[in-house]
């Protein structure tokens, strides 16, 4: 099935798999380790993790060769907007959040915002490449702003909730992230042909 991709979007194609799979595990992880009825912790629930952080690197990496394969084909968004506005984002979230909202820094945040700066780059090369349209390509990226957007929310709100909330709130990010990249492959598959 894949063979029928060009190699930079074989490439993205797993990438959003490996993301899926990531989630789906960190979201497993996040069910058990901090339901707000007796949690399991420690190893027992630990060991979920090893797997998503496996995915989630190795995902990086099948994303990384497929934006340096198509380095040189426009995209919807030039990838260095995306770069120095995913940093300045980064910077001035990690202020806003730390100092105004009084909000302890977690790496959530970096992960927010590498994801949406992955995701955006990746759907820009889709369009690039001719595996996404025009309308897609915005549709994919107009999610992926509210996807990030909605995290964002959530990753500011967790510490003032309570634990049945919060324990809500925490799920979200990991859904949504998995919905929008599991979507992203749906719409490559009609590209097979």
């Amino acid at each position: 099935m894949l063979q029928h991709f060009s190699l930079e979007t074989r490439r993205f194609f797993l990438c959003n798999l490996l993301l899926v799979v990531c989630c789906s595990f960190y979201l497993l992880w996040w069910l058990l380790a901090f339901r707000p009825v007796n949690p399991i912790k420690g190893m027992k629930t630990g060991w979920l993790l090893i797997p998503a952080f496996a995915a989630g690197i190795t995902a990086v990496v099948f994303a990384a060769r497929g934006l340096g394969m198509a380095a040189d084909k426009p995209g919807l968004i030039p990838s260095g907007w995306v770069l120095r506005g995913g940093i300045a984002a980064y910077v001035l979230l990690l202020i806003v959040t730390r100092f105004s909202l009084h909000r302890p820094v977690t790496t959530e945040l970096f992960l927010i915002v590498g994801w949406a700066m992955l995701a955006l780059n990746e759907t820009s090369v889709l369009f690039g490449c001719g595996a996404f349209g025009r309308g897609t390509a915005m549709a994919f990226s107009a999610l992926i702003a509210v996807g990030a957007s909605a995290s964002l929310v959530c990753y500011v709100l967790y510490y003032q909730l309570p634990a049945k909330a919060g324990f809500i709130d925490g799920i979200v990010p990991l859904a949504t992230t998995a919905l929008i990249m599991g979507g992203m492959d749906l719409a490559l598959l009609p590209a097979l042909g």
